[in-house]
């Protein structure tokens, strides 16, 4: 038995069985990278460790930069963009203010939620619009 060829196998194995346990499509690729040195050793018995590590590292690294040359982005755009993100679904919306905005920072009432907004000082009342968003702070300017 060549242990070198099952060894590569188990290795290829288990970085795709990895890959399932901590998402990121490295170590998917990395495992093509080991499958790959496990078929060059089959078919080319000859080939010492450090070859074999040192294909591996080579192949890797191309695997990881085809990856993120060709496949990495071109995920289909979701419909509903905005679903999830809940401050973004608020942009572009008008509301009065519910509590003015002093030193950059007040909170308007949209629905039956309160945010809190970022913007410049403006008393109680003043209709502002939605123009961006920070995590779950809403960017307002005067309407």
């Amino acid at each position: 038995m060549r242990w070198d060829v099952v060894g590569w196998g188990a290795i290829a194995l288990l970085l795709m069985a990895a890959e399932t346990l901590v998402p990121g499509a490295f170590l998917l690729w990395m495992g093509f990278a080991a499958a790959a040195v496990f078929l060059i050793t089959l078919f080319l018995p000859g080939l010492s460790l450090l070859v074999q590590v040192a294909l591996f590292v080579v192949l890797s690294f191309l695997s990881v930069l085809v990856y993120r040359t060709w496949f990495r982005g071109r995920e289909p755009q979701s419909d509903h963009p905005t679903l999830n993100r809940r401050a973004s679904q608020h942009i572009g919306r008008v509301a009065p203010l519910d509590q003015p905005i002093i030193a950059g920072r007040g909170r308007i009432k949209i629905g039956d939620a309160f945010w809190i907004v970022e913007g410049p000082d403006l008393p109680v009342g003043t209709p502002v619009r939605v123009v961006g968003t920070d995590g779950v702070n809403l960017h307002v300017e005067m309407a």
